[in-house]
């Protein structure tokens, strides 16, 4: 798609059609980076979006590898002395 910086001010804008907008998912917040391809315009996030589900569906495993599941030791049952 081809489309026209209009002139804002100092600065340069693009108006960005509907059905775009609502294909890509924007909000009235998005985010825009610099590559070596050009200029992205990508939903805002936030930083640590999809934290939770990601950690939900851990391998159960790893999750007994907590030191709340460790078996006490000889090292445990002494006195300690400060």
């Amino acid at each position: 798609m081809r489309l026209e910086l209009t002139r804002i001010g100092n600065s340069r804008g693009i108006r960005i059609p509907k059905p775009l907008i609502m294909q890509c998912g924007l909000t009235n917040v998005v985010e825009v980076r610099v590559t070596p391809e050009g200029l992205v315009i990508a939903p805002h996030r936030s930083p640590r979006h999809g934290w939770k589900e990601a950690f939900a569906a851990s391998h159960p495993a790893e999750r007994e590898m907590l030191l709340d599941s460790a078996s006490p030791n000889a090292f445990d049952f002494e006195d300690w002395k400060w």
